[in-house]
Order: structure tokens, then C-alpha cells, then sequence
């Protein structure tokens, strides 16, 4: 947890020593991040996960080193009983679970509503009933669509473009009206493109650094979807899980607001790949080009303001620092596959 001073980790460690905290989705990228910095503040952490979207290499890893803090669900959401042993005496529920992807959802809209929208409503239902004070919903930035106004704001009305996005809305319609209706407080975080070591670089839907990555460093042409014009907020993922703790570690109810979470700079897809093949150092594997894909925006950038007033958040990771370390960690993953295929 380098990326953390004392300054932030002080008055984090404090409250969340000895804290019983549940996140769902916690085998995952972002997830498995968070679990590592709430460990290291002496939380005691329950992580549920169906292991769909992840293998359960790094959770064997934390539960090796911490396995006093450390109890491991291997269940779905979507199931009450697994979900009501995992907020058992809860403070705090950090809700990633999720289906992630946008051209998946449009192949299977079906199931990214069951696991995201509705996964989200069995969530804060067992939270409640375990008397949980507090959720926080990892929402997502899509929502926004395609409005070309920016930075995005979250006084603008959402406009979502796939079925991901509708149901990453309808998950913080949810937390509004538990914290109306209900009376536990709730808090959405909208990711804007959250990006870092451990992402999946392995899948037809892998997000966009670690696909690149894995090009570059396999000595190929990484494909853009789309002219590369395109804008997004790369977010390292030290960025997201700091949201989180400072959102668990409130003074204030937050009542379901919703507050952008991104690094504030805007980045074409044409920068991004620039950048990486510097970073790569490689010089002559131009992208190709390929159509759009159906339910992608075009640019996007966030307005941090309210999560600054709401949480005191701001970037603790530089754009250009996140690239740089995450293509390190890519690199050194790399050699160690071909150090172990050689052997």
C-alpha cells in the first residue's frame, strides 16, 4: 500500500482497526486491491465471491498472510444464504460484485441486470438485516452516456448506453431508496476506467491498458475499437480503493449520493497507446483499426468536486505514474511467464 502516506493512512487505520467489513466481489481486480489496504489497517474482512470473473490466486495469498482477518465465501450475491453468513456482524458492506463489461452485457443483457441490478438489491436487503450502518456501491461512470458535455458531473441526467450501464443506474436507485426507506446509510462511487496491476489482460473483454499491455509486450498490434479519438479518465485503482476507505470511514451519512471517482484527465485511446509503447519501448507496431463497438461512449472525463466536499477524496495516483507502474508489474508478469515456459 505504497501509494498511501501516513497522512491518509492514520486517520483510516484508526477507525477501521478491528472493524468487520464485507466486499463482495473481493476476489476480483479492484476488489482483491481493497482487500489488501483493509488488511493492512487491521480490518477484520469477510470477502464473498463466486470466483466467475477471477481465480482465487491472490485471495489464497491474503488468507496465507492474515489468517486471522481473513474469512473467504466462495458464493454468489444472489444466494441469501451465502449472502447473510457474509454481512454476519458487518459494520460495513463494499459492494464490487458485478458482471464488468459492456459488450458482454449487450451479448447477455439478461444476466448482466441479475447479477448487477438485482445481486445489488440482495446486497443491501442482507446488509439491512444484519444491521450493516453502511454500503458502498462501486457504481460506474457509464451512466452518464453519451451527453458530450464535460467533465461529467453528477447533477447531469444519466443517459445509459448499454444494458451495463442501466443496470449500474439502477443499483444506485437502489441505494438511494435503502438509505430513504430503510435507514441504512449507502454511498455510489461512479469509476471512471479504473486501471492497474492484476487487471485480467487474458479475456475478449479485457479493458483497454492490460489488453494493450499484453500487445505490446507480446510484440503486437494492439486493436482499437473506433478511430482512437475517443476519450476516457484512466483511474489507477489505488485511486478507487481510497475512495472506498474514505466512504467506509465517514463521519457523515452520505445517503446514497453519487460521487465521481477518476483522476480528472482526459486520455484518448490514440495518447493511451502512445504512451504505452513508450513505456514499452516499442516503436513500430502501429494499432489496427477496427468498427466501434455497440454501447461505447465517446469521450469522457470526471468532475471530482463533490467527492472531494462529500469524502475529501482526491487522486492519490497520478495518471502517468499509474501507467508507469502498472506497465512495470505487466512487464515483470511477462518474464516470469517466459522464465517459467523455458524451464
Amino acid at each position: 500500500m505504497t501509494w498511501l502516506t501516513d497522512q491518509h493512512t492514520k486517520p483510516l487505520g484508526s477507525k477501521l482497526h478491528n472493524t468487520i467489513v464485507t466486499v463482495t466481489g473481493g476476489a476480483g481486480f479492484i476488489g482483491g486491491h481493497l482487500v489488501d489496504a483493509l488488511l493492512t489497517l487491521g480490518a477484520r474482512v469477510t470477502v464473498i465471491d463466486d470466483l466467475s470473473n477471477s481465480d482465487a490466486s491472490t485471495i489464497a495469498q491474503q488468507i496465507d498472510q492474515h489468517p486471522e482477518q481473513l474469512r473467504f465465501i466462495q458464493g454468489s450475491i444472489l444466494d441469501p444464504v451465502s449472502m447473510s453468513s457474509a454481512v454476519e456482524g458487518a459494520q460495513t458492506v463494499l459492494h464490487l460484485a458485478a458482471l464488468g463489461s459492456v459488450p458482454k452485457s449487450v451479448e447477455d443483457p439478461a444476466r448482466t441486470w441479475v447479477v448487477n441490478a438485482t445481486g445489488t438489491m440482495r446486497v443491501l436487503s442482507a446488509a439491512h438485516k444484519a444491521g450493516a450502518q453502511r454500503v458502498v456501491y462501486s457504481a460506474s461512470s457509464s451512466a452518464y452516456g453519451d451527453n458530450p458535455a464535460l467533465p461529467k458531473q453528477e447533477s447531469q441526467a444519466p443517459e445509459p448506453e448499454s444494458p451495463y450501464a442501466a443496470a449500474k443506474l439502477g443499483g444506485e436507485s437502489l441505494c438511494r431508496s435503502w438509505s430513504n426507506c430503510y435507514g441504512i446509510d449507502t454511498a455510489c462511487l461512479r469509476y471512471f476506467n479504473i486501471f492497474g496491476p492484476r487487471q485480467a489482460a487474458d479475456s475478449a473483454y479485457a479493458a483497454v491498458v492490460p489488453a494493450f499491455l499484453k500487445c505490446y509486450l507480446n510484440n503486437q498490434s494492439p486493436t482499437i475499437f473506433g478511430d482512437g479519438t475517443q476519450t476516457r479518465d484512466f483511474t489507477h485503482v489505488s485511486n478507487a480503493v481510497y475512495a472506498n476507505l474514505l466512504a467506509a470511514t465517514s463521519d457523515q451519512p452520505i445517503n446514497g449520493q453519487t460521487v465521481n471517482i477518476g483522476a480528472g484527465v482526459q486520455t484518448s485511446i490514440n495518447q493511451l497507446a502512445q504512451s504505452l509503447a513508450q513505456l514499452c519501448t516499442v516503436n513500430d507496431l502501429d494499432p489496427i483499426y477496427q468498427p466501434p463497438r455497440t454501447g461505447e461512449v465517446q469521450d469522457s472525463v470526471s468532475d471530482i468536486a463533490r467527492a472531494k466536499a462529500v469524502l475529501g477524496y482526491e487522486p492519490v495516483t497520478s495518471l502517468d505514474e499509474g501507467l508507469e507502474s502498472t506497465t512495470r508489474w505487466y512487464q515483470q508478469q511477462h518474464l516470469h511467464a517466459g522464465n517459467s515456459s523455458a524451464e
